[in-house]
């Protein structure tokens, strides 16, 4: 049998000062202690028997990880999915989010059965220039993400003053969200979970009661999700839907959201159990999100679809077209719209800046202070938000094709958290006997190839409208050359790790 993965940390020296340890996503008395944990004697080498109480104890990483399914970018893609193919495309989004399941399971399982997250492994398993490239990579995907939330957030609040307040304010309102998250992070895990919790369930109230407003063709809504439909016309939607589920940032930050459980890693049976309740709540969490874009998408469907608008709709005029097609009733429905937009920018502004704190303190091993790693990773995206707030805050046009250029921006970056990520959580060495079997890597390779390919697809077609002229194509040629040999390297590395797996088993067997 493989041994158990090992804690890569070095123990503090004695006469050591703390600040000179390995930095760590949560400090021991951070950690939530599972109830019943030390009288469960049979835990070695099996799981203990189901416990509800135990689920509601694990239950919280799960669920701030979907926030990411549920930021502004997502909502985005939902409403010109409904616009423009109808209910055409709803299989494709339950099968992403299925997708997008099976990876942060994989991230999950990494972060409990290590003991680290993936930031901080990839800091010890790449030499320093692939590290240094995974990081940069990591921050510009955050930054990315960051302003189309920072961005969603503050057309929110522009709406709920009836234009008082323009994009810029918005912006700087959107980046106090940091204090918030201090505040919380301050009374514990628990509250912060909490918080977003009731985050979530405004968004769910708040698009559900848009659902019933709109009342969708529940026939065509289920056709949709039974029956996959692709036409030309809707392949740019289709990759929208697909590409907006993996987010980087979230891969990152779920390894790292679990370690928030008191874990004995020793115990083969806590590691199982572990796993099978975040495998629960995760999946819990992925179907109310699911619920919540299903909502988003048919109301659009059923409002714009086949309408000349169809093809104009974005997060800056939705809430105002609603509201033209469907006027007041009890609270009107551009309000309604503008409350669930700011919960989904609110929410995932600060899951920005937790996992902001992770990748950096992870890559770099930073042991700053919190306050200082939240307030670096705020001012690394809000400054530039506040620019673009400014230059294109008159401007739905040129916001929405910076959005294009953000979506872009994110595609380019999921090869360097998935693979990685796949690597790692296949390497005995790391996992130990949690390291992943063939037929799962298997299907884990296959997603992984498909998500690059269709993001791949997002680029080429992007590209191909906005080069023009011998210097740009000679530019996107040189950086697709690089582009594609890091990727292929880090392939690469997964054949090393197998490699070196192989040789230690074959040792261990002499033995």
């Amino acid at each position: 049998m493989a041994p158990p993965p090992q804690d890569h940390r070095q123990p503090l020296l004695s006469g050591e000062e703390p600040d000179e340890r390995e930095e760590t996503a949560y400090e021991p008395s951070e950690r939530i202690h599972i109830v019943g944990v030390d009288s469960d004697s049979d835990a070695s080498d099996f799981a203990p028997p189901f416990s509800w109480r135990k689920l509601w104890l694990f239950t919280g990483p799960g669920f701030l990880m979907s926030i990411a399914f549920l930021d502004p970018g997502n909502l985005e893609g939902d409403l010109q999915s409904g616009a423009i193919a109808g209910y055409s495309l709803l299989w494709l989004l339950m099968w992403a989010t299925a997708v997008g399941l099976l990876i942060q399971m994989l991230s999950a399982r990494l972060g409990v059965a290590t003991g680290r997250h993936l930031a901080e492994l990839c800091r010890s398993e790449y030499p320093t220039w692939a590290r240094m490239l995974l990081w940069i990579m990591a921050e510009l995907a955050l930054i990315g993400a960051d302003i189309q939330e920072v961005i969603g957030s503050a057309i929110a609040i522009k709406i709920l003053s009836n234009g008082y307040l323009p994009l810029w304010a918005g912006v700087v309102i959107t980046a106090l969200d940091c204090f918030v998250f201090l505040f919380l992070e301050n009374y514990g895990v628990r509250k912060l979970e909490a918080f977003f919790a009731v985050l979530i369930a405004v968004m769910a109230i708040s698009f559900a009661w848009m659902f019933g407003d709109t009342k969708p063709n529940g026939t065509e809504l289920l056709l949709g999700i039974l029956i996959p439909k692709l036409s030309s016309k809707t392949i740019k939607q289709a990759v929208g839907v697909v590409g907006c589920i993996i987010m980087p940032h979230n891969v990152f930050l779920h390894s790292a959201l679990v370690q928030s459980r008191d874990v004995d890693r020793s115990k083969k049976g806590r590691v199982d159990e572990a796993l099978r309740y975040y495998g629960i709540e995760s999946t819990a969490a992925l179907a109310v999100s699911f619920f919540i874009n299903l909502c988003v998408t048919t109301v659009f469907a059923k409002a714009f679809y086949g309408t000349e608008v169809a093809n104009s709709i974005g997060l800056v005029n939705a809430g105002q077209l609603l509201q033209d097609k469907y006027g007041g009733g009890i609270f009107p429905i551009l309000y309604i719209w503008a409350i669930g937009l700011l919960a989904a920018g609110q929410s995932s502004t600060i899951t920005g800046t937790y996992a902001g704190q992770f990748i950096m303190g992870g890559f770099l091993n930073l042991r700053l202070k919190k306050w200082v790693r939240a307030m670096i990773t705020r001012s690394c995206a809000i400054i530039p938000t506040i620019i673009v707030a400014l230059i294109f805050d008159s401007s739905e046009d040129s916001l929405d094709k910076l959005n294009e250029w953000l979506n872009v921006l994110q595609s380019v970056q999921i090869p360097f958290a998935l693979i990685p990520l796949l690597c790692l959580v296949a390497k005995e060495e790391i996992m130990g006997t949690f390291r992943i079997g063939p037929v799962l890597k298997t299907i884990s390779w296959i997603v992984a190839v498909l998500v690059i390919l269709i993001n791949g697809y997002l680029l080429l077609d992007f590209f191909m409208n906005v080069v023009d002229g011998l210097t740009v194509a000679v530019v996107v040629c040189a950086f697709t050359v690089g582009y594609v040999s890091f990727i292929l390297y880090l392939v690469s590395r997964n054949f090393t790790f197998a490699s070196w797996s192989r040789r230690q088993s074959k040792q261990l067997d002499l033995n």
